[in-house]
């Protein structure tokens, strides 16, 4: 089981808790993570990736056991502690401004 945290946005247009459960059949990259979230709540589809491109929003960011994985490929293995559920797979708001 694959824990996701997502920021209050992305909570709020899925009508879920800080953190949700996932089941990924196979290896357990960002992209099935993301493909299973989708699928489980629609809604989200275009809010973390594009539609088209199944590029990453720019304003967000994927974050696991203190390494950023945002600009890693979506088909390495997560680590270790994501895949068994020890630690959460983070999506982060990312913030800008000047």
């Amino acid at each position: 089981m694959i824990r996701v945290e997502l920021p209050q946005h992305l909570r709020t247009l899925a009508r879920v808790g800080k953190e949700v459960e996932l089941e990924v059949a196979g290896p357990p990259t960002l992209r099935a993570v993301l493909d299973v979230l989708e699928e489980r709540y629609p809604m989200l589809r275009g809010a973390i990736r594009d539609h088209v491109t199944k590029q990453r929003r720019p304003f967000l960011r994927f974050f696991a056991c203190a390494q950023d994985l945002s600009l890693d490929s979506p088909d390495n293995p997560l680590p270790d502690e994501v895949a068994s559920g020890k630690e959460p797979l983070l999506v982060i708001g990312a913030i800008a401004g000047g």
